[in-house]
């Protein structure tokens, strides 16, 4: 399988699953760069996986469908373009002769789910929309900081080399807010550097891995003594994990 990145808007990431033959596309916003993609690889669009609601991960279904030769799945809690296949936590939908775990991860939108995909033959695979990035989350448009927390610490109980195909390029924003609330984290700096080396290379710093984000991500570290203590310096109320969660979602609402 293949697994490839595809740059669409400013900084949004529509991925691509393909065996040489058919494909599948997570999030397509638009369409454009899908259909390039199809056209130059020879590629038949056998399904559609989308994980909310927002107009950058659906906007593209209108004009994808006269190619598409399968289903597309969908948030069965969201309004997504019709038709669509509605899928709930705990399901598993199969596509390219694959399976895939459908997550429910609430938070960034009321109904937002992930798909986890263990293959045989390498490494697993998330497709998790806006609510993990590398070195950050999503933004609580619809749902509470509570849910945000579960969600990610669902996320963080999937093994460890999981493949974080996350939707947007928000990398070395989230890292340089990451270093203001975990200063003295080790791994938080090499991995920073790795990714501004990504990036002048005018590469693609996804997709991360979980066993990264657990040692970088300062809001799946909530736990840790230099995060607490630097939530409570920014007016989290308790230093249990929830409020510490909290405070720095709010911290970085207006980090600049």
């Amino acid at each position: 399988m293949n697994l490839i990145a595809l740059p669409a808007f400013t900084d949004n990431y529509i991925w691509m699953l393909h065996d040489g033959h058919q494909a599948l596309v997570v999030d397509p916003g638009e369409s454009a760069s899908v259909e390039r993609t199809l056209d130059a690889l020879d590629l038949m669009l056998a399904g559609i996986l989308v994980t909310h609601h927002h107009g950058d991960h659906v906007g593209g279904l209108s004009a994808l469908r006269p190619r598409l030769q399968g289903p597309i799945f969908g948030p069965a809690r969201e309004n997504i373009p019709q038709p669509f296949t509605p899928v709930n936590g705990g399901d598993v939908v199969e596509l390219l002769g694959r399976r895939f775990e459908v997550i429910d991860v609430p938070g960034h939108t009321a109904g937002h789910i992930a798909y986890f995909h263990q293959p045989t033959e390498a490494a697993p695979l998330l497709f998790c929309g806006d609510t993990l990035f590398s070195g950050g989350c999503g933004r609580l448009f619809e749902g509470s900081a509570a849910q945000m927390h579960a969600s990610l610490d669902a996320l963080a109980r999937l093994p460890g080399l999981t493949r974080v195909c996350c939707a947007h390029e928000y990398t070395l924003s989230n890292l340089k807010f990451a270093r203001a609330v975990e200063p003295h984290n080790i791994d938080l700096q090499r991995y920073t550097a790795h990714c501004e080396r990504l990036r002048a290379q005018g590469e693609p710093t996804l997709p991360s891995s979980i066993e990264q984000e657990r040692r970088i991500n300062p809001f799946m570290r909530c736990d840790q003594a230099e995060v607490v203590q630097s939530a409570l310096a920014q007016g989290a109320t308790h230093p249990d994990e929830t409020a510490v969660f909290t405070a720095l979602r709010e911290w970085k609402n207006n980090f600049r």
